[in-house]
């Protein structure tokens, strides 16, 4: 008789409903970058670990729920984590339907939810869904521990830090915070590449644009975990906060932590060799952040000669003059700046205080290296009204970036913008769904002048003025040839159905 799976780990999929019709050729396929990372520290910690990616499989949460009662795991763990921090909200309606299947299927199945999300909402996670556990931080030591009492037919559930669970009296228990994890070499070395269905995953539409829209193979992967900022709308510190046993967010969460170079580059190369990778996004909340860190990763790219087309996030006030040069003969051809807003009063309020010579200059000298630029915008910040989200989109126009992302402003759980919406009484969507950009129900946060669907209105239009322009499309058409052209007017031909925009 075969030893008992101790942990599968599963990646709820819910693509069509954040993305609609883009879900189907246009969206990316992200590999589950976190539940890779846990497979590899429980594996470290001697347990048996298998992956379920529901999102790259395509398939049902009855499938899933079948296939957890054949493999009869000690413990199952959705993990409600995106491909960056805001993505795990609109993660949850997926989350939750696997979660149901498995319990109404499996009723004795013990289930775990890890991720943003629920860290940022222990109790209501607990309360409203029909998991048996909630880890409140990021959950690495938390599943560990919560396998190692399971072992137990009397499990003592109560030395497991960061767990949220109900007692033998239905009172539902809280226990104390787990460390932050700092020996990432070590215990986290690398993911587990050898549990993920590694020929599904497809790079984003505009990775690709300059190299004839050869989007597979493809990887996500980390330099480093958490961010030492605390923007508004960011919701990154949620598993480093005090939980509910505090309002708000601690000032001096610093959850930044770094993996080697050496290992960096040597993951680079395992997936180089074993899959044929070139198409690599580094999802680290921002990459371009520590000089020592970026340049040595570099320089061990360049050193090995591997060919690759990499993506990452950047801040304007992190990219030095002298970095330029050393990331594109790295292979970094694309970089995406939080630009956010064009007025600033509305990006001093966010904690975005860059002044605007400087992001023209900066994004000027980054694409006169060589280096396309993602421009990130949000429409609809606190002190955002029509005029201003105007000087936005006509600063997005003006600077006609290789590819560009509007946003409408969310109170994402776990950001102190969410706290400030509780607070003051702001509408919030009635739906997880409702926090997707993309999605039917989205609805954004309103401002002190405009109405959320005034917001959702004019992000949309917005999206289709830049796309559709012709100083964008001519541009395009002259960097990247004829076939990208008709791409983005393909990739424009989608209407997202809305339904608080008439």
């Amino acid at each position: 008789m075969s030893q008992q799976l101790d942990l599968l780990l599963i990646n709820p999929a819910n693509r069509k409903q954040i993305y609609q019709s883009l879900s189907t050729t246009m969206s990316a396929i992200e590999p589950p970058v976190w539940a890779g990372l846990m497979a590899t520290y429980i594996r470290n910690k001697g347990f048996s670990v298998d992956i379920i990616d529901m999102s790259a499989m395509d398939v049902t949460v009855t499938d899933v729920a079948q296939l957890v009662q054949e493999m009869k795991p000690r413990l199952v763990s959705i993990v409600v984590y995106g491909h960056q921090p805001s993505a795990s909200t609109q993660v949850m309606p997926g989350a939750s339907a696997v979660c149901d299947a498995i319990k109404n299927l499996i009723p004795q199945q013990k289930v775990i939810m890890v991720g943003g999300h629920v860290a940022s909402l222990p109790r209501r996670s607990l309360e409203e869904e029909s998991c048996d556990y909630v880890a409140s931080g990021e959950g690495l030591l938390t599943q560990y521990q919560l396998l190692q009492a399971l072992q137990n037919h009397s499990p003592d559930l109560s030395k497991v830090v960061d767990l949220w669970y109900y007692d033998d009296d239905g009172h539902i228990q809280m226990n104390a915070p787990a460390p932050l994890l700092q020996n990432l070499n070590e215990e986290m070395r690398n993911i587990a590449w050898d549990l993920l269905p590694m020929d599904m995953y497809r790079a984003h539409n505009w990775h690709c644009l300059d190299d004839t829209m050869e989007r597979q193979p493809y990887v996500a992967l980390y330099t480093t975990l958490g961010c030492p900022y605390h923007c508004s709308f960011c919701c990154i510190q949620a598993p480093f906060k005090s939980g509910e046993r505090a309002s708000g967010m601690k000032a001096s969460v610093n959850s930044y932590r770094f993996w080697k170079p050496e290992i960096v580059v040597d993951e680079i190369g395992f997936l180089v060799e074993n899959y044929g990778i070139r198409n690599i996004k580094i999802a680290d909340e921002m990459f371009v952040l520590n000089k020592r860190h970026v340049s040595a990763i570099c320089n061990l790219i360049i050193d090995r000669g591997y060919d690759l087309n990499i993506w990452a996030y950047t801040r304007v006030d992190t990219v030095k003059d002298d970095m330029i040069d050393l990331m594109k003969n790295a292979g970094i051809n694309w970089l995406a700046f939080g630009i956010e807003a064009a007025n600033a009063k509305v990006r001093d309020e966010v904690q975005k205080g860059v002044a605007q010579e400087d992001i023209f200059a900066v994004i000027d000298k980054v694409r006169s290296g060589g280096i396309n630029v993602i421009g990130n915008y949000i429409f609809g910040l606190p002190e955002d009204n029509e005029t201003t989200m105007q000087e936005t989109l006509d600063m997005a126009i003006e600077l006609n970036t290789e590819f560009a992302n509007f946003y409408s402003a969310m109170a994402y759980p776990g950001s102190p913008l969410y706290q400030t919406a509780l607070q003051e009484g702001w509408k919030l969507p009635d739906n997880w769904s409702g926090y997707s950009q993309h999605a039917v129900d989205t609805l954004p946060l309103p401002t002190k002048y405009l109405t959320g669907p005034e917001v959702l209105a004019f992000r949309d239009n917005a999206f289709h003025q830049y796309f559709e322009g012709d100083r964008y499309l001519n541009m395009v058409e002259a960097k990247f040839g004829e076939d990208t052209r008709q791409h983005i007017i393909d990739m424009t031909a989608h209407r997202l159905e809305r339904h608080f925009v008439s």
